[in-house]
C-alpha cells in the first residue's frame, strides 16, 4: 500500500531531525579539541564540496538571477550567526537542553511573521507564543540555582534563526533552494575560517576527528536534504510538527553518548515549549484553511434569484 505525500513528508522530516542531531552529536564530541571556527570550517568545506558536486550533476549554476538580494543577504546573516551562537553554546550546554531551548523556534517565527510580514495572530496564538516562553524561562532559570549562561547563547541563536526563516519567505520564487543553501553553506565556511585565528588558532587534526567532521557533514546534508523534500511533498501544518522528534533524538544522543539527561524543570519547560510550539502550527493550519473557504466563496458567483 503507497503512503500517502504527507506520510512521507513526516518520514522525511523525522529523517531530517535526525541528520541534525547527530549532527551536533558529533560536532560536541570534537569541541574539547578544536574551536567553533576550526568546525565551521571543515565541516562546512565538505558540505560545499558535497553541494557543488550536487548541483554539477544536477546541471544547475551556483549563482542565478535574483540570488544576490536583500532577503537572500539577511537569510545568510542569520544562518551565519546561529551557527556561531549555537556551536559555542553547544560546547558549554547537554545536547537536550540546547535543543529544547531551540524547539521555540516556531513561537519565535511566529511573532516575526506577524511584526514584519503583516500575518494575522489571534488571541489563542499570542497565548500560545506567552506560555511557550515561560517554559522557555523554565528551562533557562535566570538568577536561580541551575542557570548557565551558555543557554542565552541559544536563545540569541533562535532569534536570528528566525530572521533566516522569515527573510527564507521573501526570497524570490525563481530562486533554487539549492542554490541558496549553497551560497549560505559557503559563506559559513568562509566566516569559520576568519574565526579560527581570533578563537584559538587551527590545532592539528587526527584520522578520527577528521572521519567524525566528516560524518557530521554527511548528516548536516541529510538533514537539509530531507527537510525540504518534506516541506515540498506534504502540507506544511500536517508536517511541521514533526519538527519536534529532535529534542527526542536528542535526549537519547545525549544520555547514550555524553550520560546526560535533563532534570525535571527542563524537561517540564521543553514539555511546554514543544505542547504550544504544536498547538501554534495548528491554528495556523486553522486560520489557513479558514482563509481558503473564504476566498473560495468570495471567489463563487452568488446564486440565481428564483432557483
Amino acid at each position: 500500500m503507497p503512503l500517502s505525500a504527507n506520510i512521507r513528508a513526516c518520514l522525511f522530516m523525522s529523517l531530517s531531525m535526525a541528520g541534525f542531531t547527530i549532527n551536533d552529536t558529533l560536532v560536541k564530541s570534537v569541541m574539547d579539541t578544536l574551536n567553533t571556527g576550526q568546525i565551521m570550517f571543515v565541516r562546512g568545506t565538505m558540505i560545499v564540496a558535497g553541494l557543488l558536486v550536487y548541483l554539477r550533476l544536477r546541471r544547475q549554476p551556483l549563482f542565478v538571477p535574483g540570488l544576490i538580494s536583500a532577503p537572500v543577504v539577511l537569510r545568510t546573516g542569520g544562518e551565519l550567526t546561529t551557527t556561531i551562537l549555537f556551536l559555542s553554546a553547544l560546547a558549554h550546554l547537554p545536547l537536550a537542553n540546547a535543543t529544547a531551548v531551540l524547539a521555540a523556534l516556531p513561537l519565535a517565527v511566529t511573532i516575526g511573521a506577524a511584526m514584519f510580514l503583516g500575518e494575522q495572530v489571534g488571541w489563542r496564538r499570542w497565548s500560545a507564543i506567552l506560555i511557550g516562553f515561560c517554559g522557555v524561562l523554565l528551562i533557562v532559570r535566570p538568577g536561580m540555582a541551575g542557570f548557565n549562561a551558555a543557554t542565552l547563547l541559544v536563545v540569541g541563536a533562535v532569534v536570528f534563526a528566525a530572521v533566516r526563516d522569515i527573510a527564507t519567505r521573501k526570497i524570490a520564487g525563481s530562486v533554487p533552494s539549492l542554490t541558496v543553501s549553497a551560497l549560505t553553506a559557503l559563506c559559513v565556511t568562509l566566516a569559520g575560517l576568519a574565526l579560527v585565528g581570533p578563537l584559538g588558532g587551527w590545532r592539528p587534526m587526527d584520522l578520527p576527528t577528521l572521519a567524525t567532521l566528516a560524518a557530521a557533514a554527511g548528516f548536516l546534508f541529510i538533514g537539509y536534504q530531507f527537510v525540504v523534500m518534506a516541506m515540498r511533498e506534504g502540507d506544511i501544518g500536517f508536517v511541521a510538527p514533526f519538527r519536534y522528534t529532535s529534542l527526542l533524538w536528542a535526549l537519547v544522543l545525549g544520555f547514550v553518548v555524553f550520560g546526560d539527561f535533563p532534570d525535571v524543570a527542563t524537561l517540564a519547560g521543553a514539555g511546554i515549549v514543544v505542547g504550544t510550539g504544536i498547538y501554534t502550527l495548528y491554528r495556523e493550519r486553522v486560520r489557513r484553511s479558514q482563509t481558503r473557504a473564504a476566498t473560495r466563496s468570495a471567489a463563487s458567483p452568488p446564486p440565481a434569484r428564483g432557483t
